[in-house]
């Protein structure tokens, strides 16, 4: 992924741009980033569900390598906020805002 993993400062005049308001803009990153952090952690579980022993006895509990190792790729992604706010920029992420009326 070419997200930056590391703590960078945004602009906030261009999040603001997409969609004139700077709050609504938020409101579409946040619920991006809730998106892609759910699926991120279904797939780290799916992954280590492989893993999962049936046997709740502490001493009979070993360390496996491969699970360590997917744990560490999972731990060095970026963050589903980074991840979304470099869509929201880049225009990848699609949003619409309902609007009632008063005839409703």
């Amino acid at each position: 992924m070419a997200t930056n993993p590391s703590i960078i400062t945004r602009d906030t005049d261009k999040i603001a741009d997409v969609t004139g308001n700077l709050y609504e803009s938020v409101s579409v990153i946040s619920k991006r980033a809730r998106q892609i952090s759910s699926k991120m952690k279904e797939e780290l579980n799916n992954k280590l569900a492989e893993f999962a022993s049936g046997v709740d006895n502490l001493e009979e509990v070993f360390e496996n390598r491969e699970q360590i190792e997917i744990s560490k790729f999972y731990e060095r992604m970026p963050k589903a906020g980074s991840i979304s706010i470099d869509e929201f920029i880049e225009g990848k992420t699609y949003h619409a805002f309902r609007t009632t009326s008063d005839e409703e």
